[in-house]
């Protein structure tokens, strides 16, 4: 399935594990309280926000409506890193992976409403893709199968014990893979730049997903490496000097965040961890402020180093040329406001919805999480 542990224990050995905390996590990662030994997890899946008020589920559940006929359509392999529409199977793929938020989407309509048919969708997407995909380590290919991972936590409760150890120790080989990768780099700048970033959230929401707390000691160790590397003295992302383009500042932070809110259920403050130089997601999340508000402007891409951002801008897809949107930024600041509620009257002005994730699930691990900051 995946490449080897390299070393790192067998995802079936009955060895036991430190008992994690409650988690209820974003896209990643609505998950389930997770206590004792992996193979027995007491749950306690995503809490719902809006209790049986289902009025901002409406566009979701039409949608889904819309779908619940749908087949799903898993591909062994998922390719669309590197490649302009219509190149290899650049268009198969993007098509493919519209099944990972819809699954996500029926789990937690589900979990709001109790109606069977979205858990049976929802399962019947989850199974397919995992009985059919084969994981390539390409974490810009794989970074949407965090709607993946949800599905799983979301709908575990009715998951039999079979499934649930299939879906488990694929996601725990999965991971370890990546994280057998990551310590052994090249030296190529995605070891470094936003891809790091992705496969750090990976890790971390498979990590918190399957209850391995081993893999999440590896991901909080590599999420530090991370911020240690990526992060300048003033919050600036290495990203920016790389591509000249807020838009990889954003797809940098974006997933950095995802892991730091999965790490929060841990009872850990991952958002506020300083690197050596002083700088934290907190401290990113300011240095883009002033473009976020429009108080700053900037012409993305202009002296990029890479050469696919110019033949992007050359295709004309959207966001690769001209000034910075500010509204794409509206994920991040919402999820930023998990930490910083000062935050949400801009996070709802850049994309008034929130994702739709965010108002069902409690992010926090409510007993652990006062005051308590990540270990030194």
């Amino acid at each position: 399935m995946c490449r080897s542990h390299d070393g790192m224990p067998s995802t079936r050995s009955p060895q036991r594990h430190a008992p994690i905390g409650r988690a209820a996590l974003m896209a990643g990662l609505c998950l389930t309280l997770l206590c004792g030994s992996p193979a027995v997890l007491a749950v306690d899946a995503c809490r719902p926000r809006l209790a049986a008020d289902t009025t901002e589920l409406a566009p979701m559940l039409q949608q889904l409506q819309a779908s619940i006929d749908r087949p799903p359509t898993p591909m062994p392999a998922l390719h669309t890193e590197g490649t302009l529409p219509h190149q290899g199977i650049h268009d198969q793929s993007a098509l493919a992976r519209r099944d990972l938020p819809l699954m996500q989407h029926a789990a937690l309509a589900w979990q709001v409403t109790g109606d069977p048919r979205w858990l049976q969708m929802a399962r019947r997407y989850l199974f397919s893709w995992i009985g059919t995909y084969r994981p390539s380590l390409n974490p810009i290919d794989e970074t949407g199968f965090d709607a993946l991972i949800d599905t799983y936590v979301i709908i575990r409760p009715a998951l039999d014990h079979l499934q649930r150890e299939q879906t488990r120790n694929y996601l725990r080989d999965w991971a370890w893979a990546y994280v057998s990768a990551m310590r052994h780099p090249g030296h190529q700048g995605s070891w470094r730049n936003n891809w790091q970033s992705h496969r750090v959230k990976l890790v971390t929401l498979m990590a918190v997903a399957t209850g391995d707390s081993r893999l999440f000691d590896a991901a909080r160790q590599l999420f530090r490496q991370q911020l240690d590397i990526n992060l300048l003295v003033d919050g600036e992302v290495l990203d920016y000097r790389q591509r000249d383009a807020l838009h990889y500042v954003v797809y940098d932070l974006q997933p950095l965040l995802q892991a730091a809110l999965a790490a929060r259920t841990h009872g850990e403050d991952w958002y506020h961890w300083r690197n050596g130089r002083g700088a934290s997601l907190a401290s990113a999340i300011a240095w883009l402020l002033p473009y976020a508000t429009g108080q700053r402007s900037h012409q993305e891409f202009v002296y990029s180093h890479v050469q696919f951002d110019a033949e992007r801008a050359r295709a004309g897809l959207p966001g690769f040329s001209g000034r910075f949107d500010p509204h794409k930024a509206g994920m991040i600041y919402w999820l930023a406001a998990e930490w910083d509620p000062a935050l949400l009257p801009l996070a709802r002005r850049l994309q008034p919805t929130p994702p739709s994730w965010l108002p069902l699930c409690t992010q926090a691990a409510p007993t652990r999480m006062a005051a308590r900051r990540s270990r030194a």
